[in-house]
């Protein structure tokens, strides 16, 4: 039934990208002076979760690899790490610029300046730069005039209103794409798209397809996730031979759980652990969860970045609740 696994990854990266022909060509615009032996403009892409943001990044940078000599791109995620530190060598091994430099024992100066003697031009790929803990992380790429940034959050005027001024007015000037929910019509091409490149033709019926597009309401990630783990539902059952609406219902929580799952292996040390002691204790304080992470924790952040990273946990990614204010605020993993 399955034909290409790979196809059914929210994070596959496919040969088309259906219903983005204009934001392609705004942020290839941008990147394009890079293939004239030039620094590109900086980019800040913003939308949702689910709109192709990180996918829409990866495609331009791609294409612009096979036409390019001397160009490397790099892509870290803050929400795996966010020091200065993590994510100077996180784009740098992803760009294979790294070599023989360590996350823990390497000034981060010594990031820049390989990036600064390299003469390749390089695309740092940032995602999720709203949960950064050190602004001087941007302004340093800024200043290598080799780097073009690509930044990728949901809302700019959260981003904005946590930079320093000095780094906010940097990338005022930078390009902004925005990027809007997929409309049903749309998630029905993609998914569609998905299924052509990953599944033997009659495997799904277009019933199944529309209620998978009704169920993710506009999230691509979350539409995929179901048809991936509809299709593995019925490759591995006998007595099944077509996704039909019943095998959505049927995967659908553990669909959504697995999604959760694959956010939560990409936290970082700190916001794992947070995450870690909210799940073990099913329902926690925010005085106990305090408590208990200062106990756990080797060089605890402070306070307000904690507070920080919960607020992204929450209201970002969906990852925990809570209720509650102040002092009687209380956190919990959600059901599924």
């Amino acid at each position: 039934m399955i034909t290409d696994a790979r196809a059914l990854r929210p994070s596959h990266i496919p040969s088309d990208l259906h219903h983005r022909d204009a934001k392609i060509e705004q942020l290839a615009d941008a990147l394009r002076p890079i293939a004239d032996g030039d620094t590109g403009e900086n980019v800040l892409v913003f939308g949702p979760s689910g709109t192709g943001k990180t996918t829409l990044a990866r495609f331009v940078v791609r294409e612009l690899e096979q036409e390019t000599l001397d160009f490397r791109w790099g892509y870290h995620n803050c929400i795996s790490g966010s020091s200065k530190a993590e994510v100077l060598h996180g784009v740098m091994r992803d760009a294979d610029l790294g070599a023989n430099l360590k996350k823990l024992g390497s000034p981060t100066s010594a990031f820049i300046d390989r990036l600064r003697e390299s003469d390749k031009r390089v695309v740092a790929i940032i995602d999720e730069v709203d949960v950064l803990e050190d602004d001087t992380t941007l302004q340093a790429l800024i200043d290598v005039p080799n780097v073009t940034i690509v930044a990728i959050t949901i809302d700019e005027d959260d981003l904005f209103a946590h930079l320093d001024s000095r780094v906010r007015s940097r990338l005022r000037s930078s390009e902004t794409i925005t990027l809007d929910r997929f409309n049903h019509e749309q998630l029905v091409d993609i998914l569609q798209a998905r299924i052509r490149a990953g599944l033997r033709p009659g495997t799904i019926s277009s019933d199944a397809i529309d209620y998978i597009a009704d169920i993710a309401a506009g999230d691509a990630r979350e539409a995929i996730g179901l048809l991936r783990s509809a299709s593995r539902s019925v490759s591995r059952d006998d007595d099944r031979s077509q996704i039909t609406t019943e095998v959505v219902d049927d995967v659908r929580s553990a669909a959504l759980e697995e999604i959760h799952l694959e956010r939560v292996e990409d936290l970082g040390t700190h916001k794992r652990l947070l995450y870690d002691i909210i799940e073990a204790a099913r329902k926690v304080s925010g005085s106990q969860l305090h408590e208990t992470y200062e106990q756990r924790a080797q060089n605890p952040k402070a306070k307000s970045t904690r507070r920080r990273y919960l607020a992204n946990l929450e209201e970002k990614y969906g990852l925990i609740e809570s209720n509650g204010n102040g002092k009687g605020k209380v956190y919990a993993v959600p059901d599924f």
